[in-house]
């Protein structure tokens, strides 16, 4: 293995660069609608449960779709998974834009999710093995372009949905058709012959004991992500804060904030202690942050500096999680990828509808503390899968000071 410094991360194939873009603007999809929600209720006279079904359309496709992914993308390659899954995100986007009531984007939003299965399960198998420096500089990669998506994805979101709640999905369908074009051109066709998986690969993966508590902890935890991104809108309507543009900018300071402790913090936090026990100190972090949100609900300020703070530790959780489920097991990773992925996005379908119901019916904190009891119990999982999980915390030592010396580096 190479241990210059700038090849890790920065000098990687043309195809990892190509898979990287397409992935920032598939992840711009998961928060591009976060600031249209309320003008999308408000415009199509849609509740707000129906509205956020707009995000749990899209996650529970998503999640079915990831454990199939495997299954195509080792008979047809990645190129073509790639690809079919972009077309697909680029067809349902424009169809979203262009509906006439919250009923139809949700269906054409469930045609995105499809699309983007085939993709992101594809290309965080892609990145990891085409990149160069490992996996643990792959995953920081892959989860950069995560945490840039996000963060742009409302921003962006905002600035189109000033114009019209239909922009941001116009804007998606044009960066996606960008996408296509960049992995036809610059992603080559795979010299080696996909192995085929079996269709039941990623069902009997989730019984391996390590893979199994990892997902059920991800499916916890993913509620508590999604409490924070889908319902949050909704909880700073009450406090004179609806319009696209100003969503925008505070998810916008969300996403920076993922991206940053995903890329730096979270490889510094793991090249000094066990990933399990990153996870355990993390996790009950993110609970209080939940809890403080579902506490100072109405003011404002206490709002916004809980979304920005939940920001920091979901970008460290993210990145150790997928290290986790990478290292878990020998399986192949697109098996370990989709099986893990489908798990965890269910886990986000669920949340939205909830959160909003859990507002009407009870109180407009009570989605935050649920979302906090969600999140403690997947760090119970954790410690509970403790023994099942020693391959991840094993020392691999050549990874983790490669990957200490480039967050330090890029840090400088």
């Amino acid at each position: 293995m190479s241990h210059e410094r700038p090849t890790s991360i920065l000098k990687q194939p043309t195809a990892v660069w190509a898979v990287a873009f397409a992935s920032v603007i598939a992840f711009m999809g998961i928060g591009l609608v976060d600031p249209i929600l309320p003008a999308i209720a408000k415009s199509l006279q849609a509740t707000p449960t129906e509205t956020e079904m707009l995000f749990t359309s899209y996650l529970l496709i998503t999640g079915i779709a990831m454990f199939f992914s495997s299954w195509i993308s080792s008979r047809i390659g990645a190129k073509k998974t790639l690809l079919i899954g972009l077309a697909l995100i680029v067809v349902f986007a424009l169809a979203a834009g262009l509906s006439q009531n919250v009923e139809s984007i949700i269906g054409f939003r469930a045609g995105w999710g499809l699309g983007n299965a085939l993709f992101i399960s594809t290309a965080l198998a892609t990145i990891v093995g085409a990149a160069s420096g490992g996996t643990s500089s792959a995953i920081i990669l892959y989860e950069a372009a995560l945490g840039l998506g996000i963060a742009i994805g409302p921003l962006l979101g905002g600035l189109l949905g000033s114009w019209s709640w239909r922009g941001p999905f116009f804007g998606t369908a044009t960066l996606m058709a960008i996408g296509f074009i960049a992995i036809v051109s610059l992603l080559k066709k795979n010299p080696e012959k996909p192995e085929p998986t079996r269709l039941s690969a990623p069902f009997r993966a989730l019984g391996r004991p390590a893979l199994g508590f990892l997902a059920a902890a991800a499916l916890f935890y993913n509620i508590g992500f999604f409490v924070l991104l889908a319902y949050t809108p909704f909880a700073l309507v009450p406090l004179g804060v609806e319009d696209a543009i100003s969503l925008g900018l505070i998810f916008f300071g969300w996403g920076v904030a993922l991206a940053i402790t995903s890329v730096w913090v979270a490889p510094l936090l793991t090249a000094r202690l066990p990933r399990t026990r990153v996870l355990w100190l993390v996790m009950p972090l993110l609970a209080l942050d939940l809890l403080a949100a579902g506490l100072f609900v109405r003011s404002l300020v206490a709002l916004i500096v809980c979304v920005v703070v939940g920001g920091l530790l979901l970008g460290i959780l993210n990145t150790v999680l997928t290290e986790c489920v990478m290292e878990a097991t020998d399986l192949p990773r697109s098996v370990a990828s989709s099986a893990y992925s489908g798990v965890r996005f269910l886990g986000g379908a669920i949340a939205p509808p909830a959160a909003t119901l859990l507002a009407d019916t009870v109180s407009p904190a009570m989605p935050f503390y649920a979302g906090g009891i969600s999140v403690l119990v997947a760090a119970a999982l954790i410690m509970i899968g403790h023994k099942h999980l020693k391959r991840v915390d094993a020392p691999h030592e050549s990874v983790q000071q490669e990957a200490e010396v480039l967050a330090l580096a890029d840090a400088d």
